[in-house]
């Protein structure tokens, strides 16, 4: 069985070209559909696969008869809308164990922007469960999965991995406590209802700004999280009317396009008479356009404006990152050993076949031999030379004919599988 994975990530591609391959939940069961149907018509049988798509990488994992590295890439440059060597310039493609080595990597945190942040493996959990639903999860990627988390497990409970970890939310309320002296004193809107508003509602609520709005599209999920930080919820339609009363606002939404346009940020800073505003873009792809950022009285980072802030704790971890590291290569062994006994399953199943077939044959030709009345010792006698005959018709024959080479491969297996003395 061949394994492989094409991903990007925060350290191949740029924001824009990572929010063209994003994929929200709802649509990863869908989208498995097209890649494996896709990819099936080259292999003639469709592969597994999962999708792991969050704010910093969109990873595709496949299993099946033959790495179809080449047609992956075609089938996500064309989801995308790019050319297909724009997209292998920005991605990594790996095989079998590297497969391994990366999900692991990823699931214990070592791959993520925040060294060690726990938000990963939720998500990944998550793109598991919806190819499993979707049908698409088979043996093999499910056992890749599977050791992922346990590996994960391992790394955090043995290592301090996550210690002295900033998340993307505490980054941005230090950006914000150096934009505003006292964060007591503002408004924050979050639009948005997802776990990334409601780890930066909790990082801001703990500040206890003047205010708290949560602005989202659906108002059943948007009053749970108002509910929890006692904000007062608003209808994402009235955004653009009340965009001006807020000094902070924090975006996360699922959105293919922009949400929070130029214009309407023009006209809350022209209401603001230009008192700064500070903006903070967690969404790929963007939820605020990008041309915002230009405008002189806002400062608006996007999730990679934040990596220089997250990356300031990573001295604390390395020494914890060699532990990490080690448990991971023990993991990926233990996977490719797996991996490789699972190549042997269909020799194994067609052995077993035919020697069962042997099987009924002989017992068979026995019960047709008890029923005319013969003697039990002698039907006992021709069932066992009958079984052994079977079984040594193909070894007889390779020691007498062929060449001397081949005759000699024969005469070394055959001492192997069937003279082996008991020790």
């Amino acid at each position: 069985m061949a394994v492989w994975a094409l991903g990007i990530n925060h350290t191949t591609a740029p924001l824009d070209l990572r929010g063209r391959f994003a994929f929200a939940l709802d649509q990863i069961a869908p989208t498995l559909h097209s890649l494996r149907t896709d990819v099936g018509n080259r292999l003639g049988r469709q592969p597994e696969a999962a999708i792991l798509s969050t704010c910093n990488r969109t990873e595709i994992y496949c299993a099946g008869a033959q790495h179809e590295i080449d047609t992956t890439v075609e089938w996500l440059a064309q989801a995308g809308h790019v050319n297909p060597a724009v997209l292998r310039s920005h991605s990594y493609a790996l095989q079998d164990a590297g497969v391994a080595r990366h999900a692991f990597r990823v699931a214990s945190g070592l791959d993520s922007m925040v060294l060690g942040e726990p938000q990963i493996l939720g998500q990944l959990k998550d793109a598991v469960r919806v190819a499993e639903e979707a049908g698409a999860l088979g043996s093999t990627l499910n056992q890749l999965f599977q050791r992922s988390f346990a590996v994960a497990k391992e790394v955090r409970t043995s290592t301090e991995i996550g210690a002295h970890s900033i998340s993307m939310s505490a980054a941005a309320v230090r950006l914000a406590a150096q934009l505003f002296e006292d964060l007591s004193r503002v408004k924050v809107l979050f639009v948005g209802a997802g776990e990334m508003i409601e780890l930066a509602a909790t990082h801001f609520a703990a500040r206890s700004p003047r205010g708290i709005a949560i602005a989202n599209r659906t108002l059943e999920r948007g009053e749970k999280v108002a509910g929890r930080f006692g904000a007062e919820l608003m209808r994402l339609a009235d955004l653009p009317t009340r965009l001006h009363e807020f000094d902070i606002v924090v975006s996360s939404t699922a959105s293919q396009l922009p949400i929070i346009g130029l214009g309407a940020v023009e006209r809350a800073l022209k209401a603001r008479k230009h008192r700064p505003m500070f903006m903070v873009d967690l969404a790929v792809p963007r939820d605020i356009e990008p041309e915002v950022k230009e405008l002189e009285d806002v400062y608006l980072y996007t999730v990679d404006d934040l990596a220089h802030v997250v990356q300031g704790g990573q001295a604390h971890r390395q020494a914890a990152v060699a532990q990490a590291e080690a448990i991971i290569d023990a993991g990926v062994q233990s996977f490719v050993h797996w991996l490789d006994q699972r190549a042997a399953v269909p020799l194994i199943q067609q052995l077993q076949q035919q020697t069962e077939e042997w099987r009924a044959v002989e017992l068979a030709r026995a019960r047709r031999m008890l029923a005319k009345g013969e003697d039990v010792e002698a039907v006992l006698e021709a069932l066992s030379r009958g079984l052994t005959q079977k079984m040594l018709h193909g070894p007889m024959a390779e020691l007498r004919t062929g060449d001397a080479e081949s005759r000699q491969r024969a005469t070394a297996a055959i001492e192997h599988f069937f003279l082996r003395k008991e020790r």
